[in-house]
């Protein structure tokens, strides 16, 4: 039987954790505001009937589907949260299991650095596919395991603070987060980030 690594859902998508999303999103687009529900499994290619269950069971759009070496993960959204919620019991009913079974995720680095040099900077923007941070601003990175959760870290921030997505990568061994802005804004992001975590889901 699938192990359920993570069971994430997001009430409304924030626009800038959307758009990094989007650049490497090969299904449906979705929307700033709508509601989406992320799923992590292993092995990986448990992933593909639970993704036909959810798909068959209610009309939502599937994002993002990939098997990975050693995990799955599914993402998938709609205008309703109803419609969302009841694809996602959906594929729970099938795996014989509740959210509570997901593993909760563990943060293994949270750091803040401040001012960050021009050459820091520069290194970080050649890597990235989200905002560029910029000399001066503070920086917060964030790294957990399972990696899905760095979606739900990105997207709490985001709403608690102003701030840029510099970077989040959610598939893989360990999730990680970037972003950056004023120190004051990045610090309450900070906070907000590891409260989704503490919380396990959204």
């Amino acid at each position: 039987m699938a192990e359920l690594r993570s069971f994430i859902f997001i009430d409304q998508l924030q626009p800038q954790t959307l758009c990094y999303m989007a650049t490497w999103m090969r299904g449906r687009l979705p929307r700033t505001n709508m509601a989406a529900q992320i799923i992590e499994v292993a092995p990986g290619l448990d992933i593909e009937p639970l993704t036909d269950v959810a798909l068959k069971y209610a009309e939502v759009g599937g994002g993002i589907l990939v098997v990975e070496r050693q995990f799955g993960y599914l993402e998938f959204h709609s205008r309703s949260t109803g419609i969302v919620k009841a694809a996602a019991q959906a594929v729970l009913d099938e795996l014989g299991a509740d959210a509570g079974d997901a593993t909760q995720p563990q943060i293994l680095a949270s750091k803040i650095v401040t001012r960050v040099d021009p050459v820091h900077a520069f290194l970080i923007n050649r890597n990235k596919m989200g905002s560029m941070i910029l000399p001066g601003e503070s920086l917060f990175v964030l790294e957990m395991q399972p990696a899905s959760y760095a979606i739900l870290a990105a997207n709490e921030a985001e709403k608690h603070a102003e701030i840029k997505v510099i970077d989040y990568r959610m598939i893989g061994a360990t999730g990680r987060v970037y972003l950056s802005g004023e120190e004051s804004n990045i610090r309450s992001a900070a906070a907000a980030a590891e409260q989704a975590l503490a919380g396990g889901r959204a």
